[in-house]
């Protein structure tokens, strides 16, 4: 089986960034009212909480100014609380700026964003670890392809709300957004007993899919590509529910219609509570 390459996702966030900006400009007032798949939030708090989270992290890691508090402790509750309060904070406070105002200060804002990530170098530290995906300490590589799924995702929710979600569904956008999520998949099978050398193998399909394979060893399990022995169980999901699965939005009992399985299906269960992002 083939280790997993590193990712280098710092050249697509000013593609992503000229994809959201003509479709902000496209929507009509009352696209912006929308209700979107994130709790709660119609399309002006999207906008407004990827707004957030550029001058939150030119704020903090750029320019080391953490002024807004801190979590009561490290533990993963505590922190999804600790951003949860934040973000609704800020989409609070944001009712009171136009479509066009936000739509001007992410044009403003994204460049100095963009140059930020792509200054990180790749194989030092991050300061924040990639905690869905079970780690510790994280490389900027992954901290960066991390921070694409959110700005990926949160456009996307936009998109579906409005009815363009194609733009980003193309393998240059989506595969990297993919590859990054699964990265998750050892941490979250971490609690699945089976015999080493048992292996699951989970095809996406589509554009922007492929195939991986996470493999069980006597240390625990690990995810590659380009196995050719035999496997265990074998998944097929399709791509267009694949986002929403990753990003809590797509409910258990709506993802079987995404998902195609044979052999040991139970080991496709945990599939369905895979989450990537901070919930």
């Amino acid at each position: 089986m083939q280790p997993l390459p590193v990712l280098s996702t710092a050249p697509l966030f000013p593609v992503l960034d000229a994809h959201l900006l003509s479709l902000l400009r496209s929507l009509t007032p009352a696209d912006w009212e929308r209700p979107t798949l994130a709790s709660q939030w119609c399309v002006r708090d999207v906008a407004l909480h990827l707004l957030d989270g550029s001058l939150r992290t030119l704020s903090m890691l750029r320019d080391g100014h953490f002024g807004a508090g801190s979590p009561a402790s490290s533990a993963y509750a505590d922190v999804v609380s600790y951003l949860n309060q934040m973000n609704q904070e800020w989409v609070v406070a944001g009712q009171r700026l136009s479509p066009a105002i936000i739509t001007w200060l992410l044009e403003l804002s994204g460049p100095a964003y963009n140059a930020y990530i792509s200054s990180l170098p790749p194989h030092e530290p991050a300061v924040f670890p990639v905690a869905w995906a079970g780690e510790q300490t994280s490389l900027n590589w992954f901290h960066v392809a991390r921070e694409y799924t959110e700005k990926w995702h949160h456009q996307q929710q936009i998109r579906q709300a409005v009815g363009q979600e194609a733009p980003l569904l193309t393998p240059e956008l989506y595969q990297p957004f993919l590859a990054t999520c699964l990265r998750a998949l050892p941490h979250h099978y971490r609690g699945v007993e089976a015999a080493a050398g048992t292996v699951i193998q989970l095809t996406i399909s589509g554009a922007g899919g492929g195939t991986w394979y996470l493999q069980r060893t006597v240390a625990g399990w690990e995810l590659g590509t380009d196995y050719t022995g035999l496997v265990a169980t074998s998944i097929t999901l399709a791509g267009e529910g694949a986002w929403r699965l990753f990003t809590k939005s797509l409910p258990r009992q709506l993802a079987a219609g995404y998902l195609q399985t044979t052999g040991q299906t139970e080991l496709a269960e945990p599939l369905y509570s895979l989450v990537t992002v901070m919930a």
